[in-house]
C-alpha cells in the first residue's frame, strides 16, 4: 500500500479506505471494482498536477522499489504537501470528493491580507452587556477585542476549489497570553449578503462578549455561499461541506494570527448553534476523524442542533419555521445529490414553485419579508402546520413521512450525526421547550446515541429552567412571544454559557 494506492481507493468508493476495511463486504468489493478503472485516472492526473509524473504501471499492482521512479514520485508528493502544510490524510479526504488535490491542498490559505475593521475596546463592551443584561452571562470584559475579516480558500461539496469569508475575533490590549482558538458556525441565516465580519452584527457581538473578551480567539465562518464566497448556492445541513468550510476556517485563522498579531496557543474548540450546532458536530467529527494530527480539539460544545435529520422527516406535525427550513433544506440538497425531485412541480405546489430552487439564501429578503412577500406562506398567521401544506404537495409530504426509501429521507441519513465517538469533551446544550429545534428529536436522540457507547467525555444540558426564569413573565402575558422568541433570542446566550463554561474547564487557564 502506497499514499497512491490509498488514494485509489478512496475515489472509487467515495469514501474512506479506513472505513470501508474496517467493515468490509461484498458490495464494498463491487463499488471498489466498479470505480476501479476511473479512480485509476483520477490518482495519476492528480499526481501528475502535483507531483510533475504519474506512475509508468498499474498504481495497485505495479512493483514498487524503494529508489526507483515511482519512489521519486511519492517523494515529490511529499514535497507538495509539507509545503501546504497538509497531510497524506488530507489527500485521502480530497480524493473521497473527487475534486482536485491542487484545490485540497489550498485549503485555508488566505485570498487577500486580513482587514481589521476595528478594535473594540473591554469598556465598551462592558456598556453594552451591562445595559442589554448580557453581562450576567458574559462576566465583566478582560480585553479588547481587534474584529478582523478574513476570506480564504476552501472546497464545494465536490471537493472543486472555491472560497468563503469569516470574521476572526483576537483578543487584544492588555491579553498578551497565548488563546485557544473557538471555531463557531452560525445558525440558519437567509441574507446571503451578511457577513459575521461586522462588528454590529448582534451574532458577532455575542461570541464577542462571551469569549474574545474573555480571551478566546474566535473565527466565524460565513459558510459556503455567503458574503464573499464565490460558491454559487449555500449546500444547508450538508455535514461534510459544513465540517471543511470550518475546517478551513481555522487555517485560515491560523495563517492570519502573525498578521494580526494574534497569538494562538494550538488549541481548539467548537461550538456551533442551531444549523451551526449541526455543522460544529461536523467538523468535530471530521476533525477527530481525518485531521488530528493538525487540528488539537480540546472541547466541542454543540448547541441545539438538528442532529437527527432522518427522524424529524418522521415527525407528523410541522416545526415552527418549517416553510423557511424545509424549503432551505430541500432546495439545497436537490443541488447537492440531483435526486430528492424530478420536478419542482410535484414537490412543491404551484404558488410557491416558480423560483423557489433559487429563493433562499436571498439578496434582497430577510425572515419577515419572505413572508410578507409571498415568496412563502406565513403572513396571514399560519400555523406550522398550515404553513407546511400551503407550500409542499401532500404526496411529497405523506412518502417523506412514511417511505424509508424516499430520496429526502436518505439524503438525511447521509447528513444524520448519530454513530460517532467523540474523544475530547463533548456537550450538548438546547431547551426542551424548543419549538424549532425540538431537543426531544435531536438532543436527546443524540445523547441516547452516545450512551450506547457508555461515553463519559459527553454531556447535555436543558436550559428551559433558566429560560423560563427569565422570561416566565412573557411567557404569562403571551405565550406566541414566548415561543416566537425562544429559539433565535432566548436559548442562545444561556447555551453559550454553558459552552464557556466547558472550554473554560477544558482549558489551560487563561492569563491576562
Amino acid at each position: 500500500m502506497t499514499p497512491l494506492t490509498d488514494i485509489v481507493v478512496a475515489r472509487a468508493l467515495g469514501g474512506r479506505p479506513g472505513d470501508a476495511m474496517g467493515s468490509f463486504s461484498a458490495a464494498t468489493g463491487s463499488k471498489i471494482q466498479t470505480g476501479l478503472a476511473a479512480a485509476k485516472a483520477y490518482a495519476k492526473t492528480q499526481a501528475t498536477a502535483l507531483a510533475g509524473s504519474s506512475p509508468s504501471g498499474d498504481i495497485l499492482t505495479g512493483i514498487f522499489k524503494v529508489g526507483d521512479a515511482d519512489d521519486v514520485i511519492l517523494d515529490k508528493l511529499k514535497v507538495s504537501l509539507d509545503a501546504a502544510g497538509k497531510s497524506y490524510d488530507d489527500l485521502r479526504v480530497g480524493a473521497a470528493t473527487g475534486g482536485t488535490l491542487e484545490a485540497t491542498l489550498d485549503r485555508g490559505k488566505l485570498i487577500g491580507e486580513p482587514i481589521t475593521l476595528t478594535t473594540l475596546s473591554a469598556s465598551s463592551i462592558n456598556t453594552v452587556t451591562a445595559g442589554n443584561g448580557l453581562q450576567a452571562l458574559t462576566g465583566s470584559a478582560k480585553c479588547d477585542v481587534k474584529v478582523i475579516k478574513l476570506k480564504y480558500k476552501t472546497i464545494g461539496v465536490e471537493g472543486e476549489a472555491t472560497s468563503s469569508s469569516a470574521v476572526m475575533l483576537a483578543p487584544a490590549g492588555t491579553c498578551t497570553s497565548a488563546a485557544g482558538l473557538i471555531a463557531y458556525a452560525k445558525g440558519t441565516d437567509v441574507q446571503k449578503l451578511r457577513t459575521l465580519a461586522n462588528p454590529g452584527d448582534d451574532e458577532t457581538f455575542l461570541l464577542t462578549a462571551m469569549y474574545a473578551a474573555n480571551g478566546y480567539a474566535v473565527v466565524a465562518t460565513d459558510y459556503l455561499g455567503f458574503a464573499d464566497s464565490d460558491y454559487s448556492y449555500h449546500p444547508y445541513l450538508h455535514a461534510d461541506s459544513e465540517a471543511s468550510v470550518i475546517i478551513d476556517s481555522i487555517r485560515a485563522a491560523r495563517n492570519a494570527a502573525t498578521k494580526v498579531n494574534a497569538n494562538l496557543s494550538g488549541k481548539v474548540m467548537l461550538t456551533g448553534y442551531s444549523q451551526g450546532g449541526h455543522a460544529s458536530m461536523a467538523a468535530h467529527r471530521a476533525i477527530e476523524r481525518d485531521n488530528a494530527k493538525e487540528i488539537t480539539v480540546i472541547a466541542g460544545a454543540h448547541l441545539a442542533g438538528p442532529y437527527n435529520l432522518s427522524g424529524s422527516f418522521k415527525l407528523p406535525n410541522a416545526i415552527a419555521g418549517y416553510q423557511f427550513f424545509v424549503t432551505y433544506l430541500v432546495t439545497a440538497w436537490q443541488k447537492v445529490y440531483k435526486d430528492i425531485y424530478t420536478d419542482v412541480n410535484s414537490t412543491f405546489k404551484p404558488a410557491y414553485a416558480s423560483g423557489i430552487e433559487n429563493l433562499l439564501p436571498s439578496a434582497t429578503l430577510n425572515y419577515t419579508t419572505l413572508v410578507t412577500s409571498g415568496k412563502l406562506p406565513g403572513a396571514l398567521g399560519e400555523t406550522p402546520d398550515q404553513a407546511r401544506d400551503a407550500l409542499f404537495q401532500a404526496a411529497f409530504i405523506s412518502d417523506t413521512q412514511t417511505n424509508d426509501n424516499s430520496p429526502l429521507y436518505l439524503a438525511g441519513k447521509k447528513n444524520d450525526l448519530l454513530g460517532w465517538s467523540p474523544k475530547s469533551k463533548l456537550l450538548l446544550c438546547g431547551g426542551s421547550g424548543d419549538p424549532t429545534v425540538p431537543p426531544a428529536v435531536h438532543q436527546s436522540v443524540m445523547k441516547a446515541d452516545f450512551d450506547t457507547r457508555n461515553l463519559s467525555n459527553v454531556s447535555s444540558v436543558d436550559v428551559d429552567p433558566l429560560i423560563k426564569a427569565t422570561y416566565g413573565k412573557v411567557l404569562a402575558a403571551s405565550p406566541a412571544t414566548y415561543y416566537g422568541n425562544y429559539h433565535g433570542t432566548y436559548e442562545p446566550p444561556f447555551c453559550h454559557a454553558q459552552a464557556k463554561a466547558v472550554f473554560d474547564a477544558a482549558s489551560a487557564p487563561q492569563k491576562f
